[in-house]
């Protein structure tokens, strides 16, 4: 009988679906006893998985629950086949990702500290806030108390399956979208990762959702900022080792460009870091893909996964086979 060890954070009830034949096993980092098991759900956590790993032998295959299994080959070697929840947090990844751009737009960030503040007429600080980070000087009126999403130029990083539900939900904006894969496409608005450094002049809106390996680790740094242009906003819906921290602060504070960010590097962050007082920062602690809907999503993936290795089918979600 197959074993499946999953994570006994989990209610056993959510395993109602898998097939019928299996034996499962809570496991986690606190046991005292080696698990022997065939199958590896782990802890979406991943530093609770890393510390439940060594307590695991006999696994064959892992269904991460999770789109992101960077961390998992290096601790279960090449001789286990790894699958990942490709297609789980489409949808929440995507609607942050939106939501996240209208906020920093609408200036909800600055409106919320107002409200704090329990000064109304402080609004009156939005106008010149809007010139200094757009860089329009120009005499305006009324003044601008918000920006707009529509008709911006919005450069994708990443074009797999979340950047393609972005997409589907920027299109009543009209925006104009530039996307960037890892090789370009005979579709000619598709760009390769080589042409970043000419695109990135023409962004208002640069969203990162691209996996994290060690091609895409730095991959926005000193450099990079400096050619976006004043204002530009940077959404890092991805993994945080992509952007160059330090590179990130310094731009923030010097009031070029504003960001975005469900993730950084170090991860968690921690207190007293400079990210945390950073001008024109809009920052959640890695939260985009945590919906009521998650879970079940992740779990049916799995659970289709499974039945296709118990009838000896291809996995669809591969991303590394055994050797």
């Amino acid at each position: 009988m197959l074993r499946i060890g999953y994570p006994a954070s989990i209610p056993a009830d959510f395993l109602r679906d898998f097939p019928e034949g299996v034996e499962f096993v809570p496991v986690s980092e606190e046991m005292e006893h080696v698990a022997e098991i065939d199958v590896w759900l782990p802890d979406p956590y991943v530093p609770q998985s890393l510390r439940t790993w060594p307590h695991l032998h006999g696994v064959k295959l892992v269904l991460a629950l999770m789109a992101g299994t960077e961390w998992i080959p290096a601790i279960v070697g090449p001789h286990v086949t790894i699958c990942n929840a490709r297609g789980a947090h489409n949808i929440s990844t995507a609607e942050w990702t939106l939501a996240a751009i209208l906020a920093s737009l609408k200036y909800f960030p600055q409106y919320l500290a107002i409200q704090k503040s329990g000064e109304w007429k402080r609004r009156s600080e939005i106008p010149a806030h809007y010139a200094k980070i757009a860089g329009d000087a120009r005499p305006l009126y009324p003044p601008v108390l918000q920006e707009e999403l529509t008709g911006k130029t919005v450069l994708m990083v990443g074009y797999g399956a979340i950047g393609q539900q972005i997409e589907r939900l920027l299109a009543p904006f009209d925006v104009e979208l530039l996307r960037v894969t890892r090789h370009a496409s005979v579709a000619p608005e598709i760009h390769a990762v080589g042409e970043l450094d000419q695109l990135l002049p023409r962004a208002e809106i640069v969203i990162l959702i691209l996996p994290c390996n060690d091609e895409s680790k730095g991959l926005i740094g000193r450099r990079q900022l400096a050619l976006l242009r004043q204002g530009a906003l940077v959404v890092n819906a991805a993994r945080g080792p992509i952007v160059d921290t330090d590179a990130l602060v310094e731009a923030l504070n010097a009031g070029r460009i504003r960001a975005a960010l469900d993730v950084t590097e170090p991860e968690p962050l921690p207190k007293g870091h400079p990210l945390w007082k950073c001008p024109n920062l809009l920052l959640t602690p890695h939260v985009a893909g945590s919906t009521p809907q998650f879970s079940p999503r992740a779990l049916r993936i799995a659970t289709d996964e499974l039945r296709r290795y118990m009838n000896g089918e291809p996995l669809h979600n591969v991303v590394q086979a055994a050797i």
